[in-house]
């Protein structure tokens, strides 16, 4: 059987982590010991961040919904592997984050028939076209971010929605800070350039 709350040692991570992090601590280990309120808890608490990032990599929010569902079936079937109970944020957006890749691929293999569709749509008529003038600014920043690759559009949502540091991005994606950076960067070059041109 696994650690219980009561026998896990607090006394170094409570002086260099919030009681939340405490707190989603203790829970994991519960979860790991087969509390199910617990378990229930956990997914309350970490739910919505982790479908904001599945909706950050696909731009889908009912898919990033399927995306998330599916991760949680996966974190408690293996929750008790994980042996150190303050990494669950980082393994969490670990799971959810190699879904949302597998998930944008798949889109990615329709890439030509979409073309094709747009193409189809583009050649249809003048109202056709004043329509997409219409939606062209509007969703200049969501094409910005489509353009990216997976990776870049990872790395901004743990950076920019969820507010993590470069380290702990480091952590969650097993690369290091440097590699951390240089995506930071180049992905931000690739929306400017992807901005200044559509305001051309």
């Amino acid at each position: 059987m696994n650690q219980t709350g009561t026998d896990y040692d607090y006394s170094h991570s409570s002086m260099t982590r919030s009681p939340n992090q405490i707190l989603d601590e203790l829970l994991v280990l519960k979860c790991q010991d087969g509390d199910i309120e617990a378990f229930k808890t956990l997914v309350s608490r970490w739910h919505n961040r982790l479908r904001r990032h599945a909706w950050y990599l696909t731009q889908d929010w009912e898919a990033a919904g399927d995306i998330v569902q599916d991760a949680w079936l996966d974190i408690i079937r293996t929750i008790r592997r994980l042996k150190d109970p303050s990494s669950f944020r980082n393994w969490a957006y670990r799971i959810v984050g190699n879904k949302a890749t597998d998930w944008v691929r798949r889109q990615q293999r329709q890439r030509t028939l979409w073309t094709e569709i747009a193409h189809q749509k583009k050649s249809a008529g003048d109202s056709t076209a004043q329509q997409g003038n219409k939606s062209h600014v509007q969703s200049i920043i969501q094409q910005g971010i489509k353009a990216l690759s997976t990776s870049s559009q990872q790395i901004l949502s743990m950076k920019y929605m969820d507010h993590m540091s470069t380290q702990e991005i480091a952590q969650a994606l097993g690369i290091p800070v440097g590699t951390v950076k240089s995506r930071l960067h180049h992905a931000r070059e690739q929306l400017k350039q992807v901005i200044q041109r559509s305001e051309l």
